[in-house]
């Protein structure tokens, strides 16, 4: 199974960062971003990756190259529109030979055995759709799971204040199946002008019946989003979490 890492943006953000990094090769403790979260899906057992880059494309491809000194096989595919997450996704629909493939965002780090856990859920239970929640105790900033038992049967990007019934968050990462290409041609862009991820998710939950399940991450466990300042500049502070990793 391929796994495909969205790595393109600009990381506005991240500014002043971001000026001179490409958002996921901000150095901390001595490795980029992208450089751990690779480790993390060598462990659960990726070799091949396609990676999206635009913004500072070089410096992405500068050091990983081909992915041989991790023992893995990297491709690449720029994103010259930053249409969205789903944009990006279509860009790879031609490099994708299997029904499935692992999605993240490249800026998400959680820990490894998450990731291991997603990988094994979809080899022991043949699901089409799995996406990883993580706990949000104020979900307006993320984009709301609402679940019955094991499965997701609605999202709600960006949510009004006190939404009652959930404080599961989309966490950006997936198993999806190659459906989904079709469903990113038929959706209608956001209201940013962008193809969303989990815009298509709910119309293949609404339309085609789609069983997306969940891996619900615990309330207490790591997760980084490196697309806020605050979080990155705390764990160049902090060097547990890099245990918790693991």
């Amino acid at each position: 199974m391929k796994a495909i890492i969205l790595c393109a943006g600009f990381g506005t953000r991240m500014q002043p960062y971001t000026e001179t990094y490409q958002k996921t090769m901000l150095p901390i403790h001595c490795k980029p971003i992208l450089e751990y979260l690779l480790e993390g899906l060598i462990y659960a057992g990726f070799t091949e990756f396609i990676l999206v880059v635009g913004y500072l494309k070089d410096q992405i491809i500068n050091y990983f190259q081909d992915g041989k000194q991790w023992g893995i096989n990297i491709e690449y595919v720029e994103q010259e529109n930053l249409n969205g997450t789903g944009g990006a996704l279509l860009l790879c629909e031609q490099m994708i030979n299997e029904e499935h493939f692992f999605l993240t965002w490249g800026d998400i780090l959680v820990p490894y055995e998450i990731y291991r856990k997603l990988y094994q859920t979809f080899k022991n239970d043949n699901e089409d759709f799995i996406l990883v929640t993580n706990y949000l105790e104020n979900l307006q900033k993320g984009c709301a799971i609402f679940c019955n038992d094991k499965y997701c049967i609605k999202m709600v990007e960006k949510p009004p204040p006190n939404i009652k019934g959930t404080n599961l968050n989309n966490c950006g990462i997936f198993i999806l199946s190659t459906e989904i290409f079709d469903v990113l041609r038929e959706i209608t862009p956001s209201e940013r002008g962008e193809l969303e991820i989990p815009d298509a998710i709910s119309y293949g939950i609404e339309t085609r019946d789609w069983k997306v399940r969940l891996i619900k991450m615990d309330k207490d466990q790591f997760r980084a989003d490196f697309g806020n300042i605050n979080v990155y500049e705390d764990l160049k502070n902090r060097k547990q979490w890099i245990r918790d990793l693991k």
